[in-house]
């Protein structure tokens, strides 16, 4: 899938994260449309359609939430898991650019269901969703928040606004087009401020500027922000072109990142005993391990 002509060449369409601020609001956002490397994850198993629009949806908040972490090598971890849903796992990651995803559902009992089935019917009543930062100098923090939202993005401002207390507004499109499949995305974050002993700008729930900004965001379409004919910079000066200023960088390019080698899988089976290691090998003396993210078996000899 090529990006349209109508972009100019120095600007966003596919693929990359879009960074931005408005200082004067004390707003920073991101900034994202994913087009072929969603596709390149995605053929890695036959999905049906709605489970194709899940795991796109999901990649897109990976993506946007992912990318908000500073430290290189970093990792965000986004996981859904149910009880007694058709969709009983689904994991996502993002780190320094690398995405990738992976859903586990029950294919019979989709079926059932109609061609546009809600979050709710595919996760059940007794699902969550826990989001995990991994930073490099080996802290990691997690938040976890029911999965009872009408849409992904919304628990994931749930998240936002219950663990990490930062008002958050995000907004997604997930869209099939001519075989492919294009999700685009905007989040908006209200900065703290006075971490160190001084009110918090989320503790004012009126706060001028940030109602201000919520309002221009609630302005974004949908076909907007899937448009393959539209840049990123030019969607965000459509909402944002009145601001006193407008901060722009790119964040990161993006493709899929599974990690998945040989040598990795030899490294994590040397934690194994000697004992667990006979116990995995099959009647050839090896170990077949099986990358649920890629599709790919991996036959190791240890």
């Amino acid at each position: 899938m090529n990006e349209s002509t109508a972009i100019p060449p120095n600007e966003t369409g596919f693929d990359a994260v879009l960074g931005f601020t408005l200082p004067g609001r004390d707003v920073r956002g991101r900034c994202v449309r994913l087009g072929p490397v969603l596709d390149t994850i995605l053929s890695a198993h036959d999905y049906a359609g709605p489970i194709r629009h899940l795991l796109a949806e999901a990649l897109l908040l990976a993506t946007l939430i992912g990318s908000l972490g500073k430290e290189e090598g970093s990792q965000m971890t986004m996981q859904a898991q149910s009880a007694d849903g058709i969709v009983d796992m689904m994991v996502c990651d993002y780190r320094d650019g690398e995405l990738r995803g992976y859903v586990r559902y029950d294919a019979d009992r989709l079926a059932d269901l109609g061609a546009n089935p809600s979050l709710i019917a595919l996760v059940g009543s007794e699902a969550y969703l826990a989001i995990t930062f991994d930073v490099v100098d080996g802290g990691r923090y997690q938040g976890i928040v029911p999965l009872d939202a009408e849409t992904l993005a919304g628990a994931c401002e749930a998240y936002f606004r219950q663990s990490e207390q930062l008002p958050t507004v995000i907004k997604v499109a997930v869209q099939s087009m001519d075989g492919h499949c294009v999700a685009g995305g905007l989040l908006l974050q209200h900065l703290p401020d006075g971490e160190e002993g001084r009110e918090r700008l989320h503790v004012r729930l009126d706060d001028p500027d940030w109602e201000h900004v919520t309002v221009l965001g609630s302005t974004i379409r949908h076909a907007e922000l899937a448009d393959p004919g539209l840049s990123l910079e030019a969607l965000l000066w459509r909402l944002f072109h009145e601001e006193e200023q407008l901060l722009v960088e790119t964040v990161a390019k993006l493709e899929r990142g599974c990690r998945c080698t040989p040598q990795h899988y030899r490294q994590v089976l040397s934690r194994f005993g000697a004992e667990e290691l006979v116990e995995m090998r099959d009647g050839d003396g090896l170990i077949r391990v099986d990358c649920a993210f890629c599709s790919r078996v991996f036959p190791i000899d240890v």
